[in-house]
């Protein structure tokens, strides 16, 4: 972007709702058709296939988006209503559960491989530390310390233009390693300290396999 284009943005910056729906258009009635504020059967399918899900929320420090992934069907469906994450060992920032402790709004956001449909959740969230339910999630004789409780208040899935556009699935579309820093390398730029790059990389995948649960 050059600085003509900067230059000529606050005259084209769209600040109310109003302008907004007048340069798009109604929402096509099937797109408001498909929300509901449960979990149908159908929706309840998908969630119980899907391996992997994006959950955000908010707080005072401001947005979080994190990924979350376990077999399918690691998102319980309990009822109608309501849905339970386990939270797996992470790192330990706990960037999403601090949000849902000062704000309980949460989105989800579930994807299955090969599918280009995605399935959203909008809702409400509490931290649950009830060890009968943890050691229920159990995985490698590990329970999460933590089960995130999330009531629903809207279900609707996403149409599939995002991932064809992207091409997401394609095997063609995937790029070597390579082709990134590594994840040692990007921990060594940021460093204060020296920090070997290649020893990190060379011993990620046994700390991996050591911690994944």
């Amino acid at each position: 972007m050059n600085q003509a284009d900067t230059d000529s943005m606050p005259a084209h910056r769209i600040t109310t709702v109003a302008a907004l729906e007048e340069l798009y258009g109604p929402a096509l009635p099937r797109s408001l058709l498909k929300e509901i504020d449960y979990i149908s059967e159908h929706y309840r399918a998908f969630i119980e296939k899907a391996p992997f899900a994006v959950i955000a929320t908010i707080g005072p420090e401001g947005l979080d988006c994190s990924p979350r992934g376990d077999p399918q069907g690691f998102v319980r469906v309990r009822d109608p209503k309501t849905v339970l994450v386990p939270d797996r060992r992470g790192n330990n920032r706990l960037d999403s559960l601090r949000n849902l402790v000062r704000d309980p709004r949460i989105s989800l956001l579930f994807l299955i491989p090969g599918i280009n449909e995605t399935l959203r959740i909008n809702g409400r969230a509490q931290i649950v530390s009830d060890p009968a339910l943890c050691q229920s999630f159990s995985m490698q004789g590990k329970a999460p310390k933590t089960v995130i409780v999330v009531t629903t208040d809207q279900v609707y899935y996403q149409c599939p233009k995002a991932l064809v556009r992207s091409r997401l699935w394609s095997p063609d579309s995937q790029i070597p390693q390579s082709e990134l820093p590594s994840k040692g390398e990007m921990i060594a730029a940021l460093s204060p300290q020296p920090y070997d790059a290649a020893e990190h990389d060379r011993n990620y995948p046994a700390h991996m396999k050591k911690t994944i649960y």
